[in-house]
């Protein structure tokens, strides 16, 4: 089998995380429970400024190796790496932070599994020509059985792939997004993602 997974939010607890900084840098308080938008500066109500302030301290090193994993994920990957499934790691974070994500993952005991940076959101600052570096044309080359996703935003990215089996990962900004077919289920855990697979 051919598995993507992403990383936000799948792997680890990024919105958790960034719930807390806000009301550290900003005294914005909305608990992660009620974030209503996979766009956290729509959740947060915060102007282009200091969005982007949000997402520089989030982006740092520090910051990135801090974000807690989600319970379940490393030990279903390296189950499904162990039966022979090919397991690839496609997030939407901008390339720059590459060296981070990719030491987290090692540090996580996920050393097996490569990360592409996929360019989701059309952002500029995605790094040309390297080796994980991932823009559009290429990923729709690739081929997968299932997926695990949490951002509604991500959905369209599927669309090349009809037999594609999707496993929603159960967050508060998809609870009432329509899935765009009977192959998308929602997933309330790693567990139940890992029974679902087989």
């Amino acid at each position: 089998m051919n598995i993507y997974v992403d990383f936000d939010d799948c792997l680890c607890e990024t919105a958790r995380y960034f719930s807390r900084l806000v009301a550290q840098m900003f005294g914005v308080d909305v608990p992660y429970e009620k974030i209503k938008y996979f766009n956290l500066q729509k959740s947060f109500c915060l102007p282009d400024d200091k969005y982007d302030e949000l997402m520089i301290e989030g982006h740092t090193p520090g910051a990135l190796l801090s974000y807690e994993e989600t319970p379940g994920a490393v030990e279903t990957i390296n189950s499904w790496l162990d039966e022979g499934h090919d397991v690839k790691i496609i997030t939407g974070r901008p390339s720059g932070v590459y060296d981070a994500s990719r030491q987290w993952l090692d540090e996580h005991g996920l050393e097996r599994v490569p990360l592409y940076c996929l360019n989701k959101y059309g952002r500029e600052n995605f790094i040309k020509g390297s080796t994980f570096g991932l823009e559009l044309e290429d990923y729709y080359k690739m081929h997968f059985d299932y997926a695990v996703e949490d951002s509604p935003l991500a959905f369209k990215f599927f669309d090349h792939l009809p037999d594609l089996k999707v496993m929603v990962f159960d967050r508060p900004w998809n609870k009432d997004c329509e899935f765009p077919g009977p192959d998308y289920k929602r997933c309330i855990d790693w567990k139940m993602i890992r029974e679902i697979v087989g």
